[in-house]
């Protein structure tokens, strides 16, 4: 997730202030519609696979079907993520304020959102409306049946973010916010004029200051980006707001994106079966007796886990209990535990079927195998950094007691975790290799996971499984509104010429390629503490990527430097919200393992440094 919340409940906007609600008894039927319609999506995929590859019978409706379900599904999933609080948000400067002003400032942030929401309906309507006089190609319908989803879904989170303001904020900061936001809208159209002849400008105010100032106050990023492009497009420029909703319609849309949703639900199926843990306890068996060896396990059951679940959330709350108690009995600081577990999933993060390669893959039109082939060289790089440091901090390890496991324990959990431990070689050959696009891929690991999970790991009970597909619903939607908005965002610099402009500036910097790898590195990174993975990826790739093809950059060479500086930057404190995941996981203050953890992240840069000033590690598997 990229870095994404999962099924424990976490948001990735967790900090020690964040606020997590459960969803709402007026939402259960979107719940079940939203389940039903995961279910569906996997069918309907499952059905095309098996006809393609099976009966060498394609459905060509499949993909249509698939595509109307899809936006369908992301709506009414952005719309149970806001009921129940798991938009992803920075929460970092909210809990710094004093109470009542913090309270203040949440009602603030939600008034905006309300307001970006009430802007959107009828552009919303308006483009369904439109959309209803194009047709189909293979099922023979208005496209309106598809994009209607956008105007229900829109309108939903309006209620809901409504109905929750009164609910939880004081009528007077209410109406203090209301009047707040009404006297800023009115001062910008009475400026309209004027912020029109301001050119460039208007990035900074709008698309910088907008965007800073709702971050700082804690709204949700997708609502963010979205009121920083429509006060941009609003009052700086003449375009009409249908076309944000269909940049946000194209964002959301892509196939490829179809395998999101699937692979955050393998990764609730990971969880509930015990698979990761079979993994944590095979590689425990194999290594625990040396020295650093529960630091070498805790490393390789990130990597394999991660080639399963696809979340580091996923991957952290999986390994963390089953290794940290026998990690504590033999010297380690929870701090340094902390720190190994971070930076450990944020090596990870390029491991097949990482969320994060997928998205960008989609965006930057950048070979999702090829991305998938590099991701395990990659990781491994930064694997074997983060192996060398825990190596030389063990040296104090008290081994006392320590013995090596007999060979029939070794093979006995060997055949417990060798379904789990081949699915993600699975995963990486079939997509790697060009047998199968990673969203056919997602809907095989998925029955393989749901069968085998159910025959070799205990099963999971028809109310878990409801369970997971509406958390499913939920994190697709938090995640794929965000894609929508920072896409329209994208769109809206890349309009103004900014991108242009860039591709220049950068062209001419002294020293090459080099330079702008270095400029890469550092901007990933702080927008990795910033606004996390996905945001940092769609908002940015549409601008770097075409500046480093002119530069003679391979594409997935970049990719794997963009997606390991932004990992970096997500897991680094104070701002990083991965480093608070983990923090709440290991159940450890922050504070306290703040100042442990720089020696992972500067063994993480030098093995960034690596990758980026040799292309061939990217590369040569392609």
């Amino acid at each position: 997730m990229s870095d994404v919340a999962d099924t424990l409940h976490i948001p990735e906007n967790l900090s020690e202030n964040a606020d997590a609600r459960p969803g709402s008894a007026i939402m259960r039927p979107v719940e079940m519609v939203a389940a039903a319609l995961v279910a569906f999506i996997i069918g309907v995929l499952l059905l095309g696979v098996i006809s393609r590859y099976v009966f060498s019978l394609p459905f060509v409706w499949v993909d249509e079907v698939a595509s109307i379900s899809f936006i369908w599904l992301a709506m009414l999933g952005a719309a149970i993520a806001v009921d129940r609080n798991e938009h992803l948000r920075l929460t970092l400067f909210v809990g710094m304020m004093p109470p009542r002003l913090r309270a203040f400032v949440e009602t603030l942030a939600l008034t905006a959102v309300a307001a970006f929401l009430a802007a959107m309906v009828y552009p919303a309507i308006d483009y369904a409306v439109e959309e209803s006089y194009v047709t189909s190609a293979a099922l023979n319908i208005p496209v309106s049946w598809r994009v209607s989803g956008i105007a229900v879904g829109i309108v939903l989170m309006l209620l809901l973010t409504i109905r929750y303001t009164f609910k939880t904020g004081r009528l007077a900061d209410i109406t203090t916010s209301v009047l707040i936001i009404g006297a800023l809208a009115l001062a910008f159209w009475l400026l309209g004029p004027t912020l029109k002849t301001l050119g460039y400008y208007n990035i900074l105010i709008f698309l910088v200051c907008v965007v800073a100032a709702c971050l700082v106050a804690g709204v949700p990023i997708a609502f963010c980006f979205g009121l920083g492009t429509l006060a941009f497009l609003a009052f700086s420029t003449n375009v009409p707001m249908i076309v944000m909703i269909g940049r946000m319609d194209e964002g959301m849309s892509s196939l490829i994106l179809l395998s999101v949703p699937i692979f955050v639900l393998l990764g609730c199926i990971l969880d509930a079966t015990g698979m990761g843990k079979a993994i944590v306890d095979f590689l425990a068996s194999l290594l625990g007796h040396v020295r650093a060896g529960m630091s070498y396990v805790l490393l390789g059951s990130l990597y394999l886990v991660s080639g399963i679940s696809g979340s580091k959330v996923s991957d952290m709350a999986t390994v963390a209990p089953a290794l940290f108690p026998e990690m504590k009995r033999r010297g380690y600081k929870p701090k340094d535990l902390i720190a190994l577990l971070s930076t450990g999933a944020a090596m990870a993060d390029t491991v097949p079927p990482s969320i994060v390669l997928i998205v960008l893959g989609s965006v930057a039109g950048v070979s999702i195998a090829g991305l998938f082939n590099a991701g395990f060289v990659i990781a491994g790089v930064l694997l074997v950094a983060l192996a060398g440091l825990a190596r030389w901090k063990a040296a104090a390890e008290d081994m006392k007691g320590v013995r090596r496991a007999p060979f029939a324990v070794i093979g006995k959990v060997a055949l417990v975790a060798a379904p789990a431990l081949i699915l993600p070689f699975i995963i990486r050959a079939a997509v790697g290799g060009g047998v199968a696009t990673a969203t056919e891929v997602s809907t095989i690991a998925v029955l393989y996971a749901l069968v085998i999970g159910i025959v070799l790991y205990g099963g999971i009970s028809p109310r878990k499984f409801y369970q997971m597909l509406v958390e499913t619903a939920a994190l697709s939607g938090a995640i794929l509104v965000i894609l929508g908005t920072a896409l329209a965002m994208a769109w809206a610099l890349t309009q103004t010429g900014f991108a242009r402009d860039l591709a220049t500036f950068m062209a001419n910097l002294p020293g090459g390629w080099l330079t702008f790898m270095a400029v890469t590195i550092v901007v990933f990174m702080i927008l990795g503490c910033v606004l996390e993975g996905l945001p940092a990826i769609v908002l940015m790739a549409p601008l770097m990527f075409p500046i480093a093809k002119n530069l003679g950059i391979n594409d997935v060479h970049y990719s794997m430097v963009v997606v390991t500086a932004m990992n970096i930057g997500l897991m680094a404190p104070p701002i990083g919200i991965g480093f608070y995941i983990a923090c709440k996981i290991g159940n450890v203050s922050p504070d306290e393992a703040m100042g442990a953890i720089w020696p992972y992240l500067i063994a993480l840069i030098v093995g960034l440094i690596v990758i980026a000033l040799v292309p061939g590690l990217s590369t040569w598997v392609l």
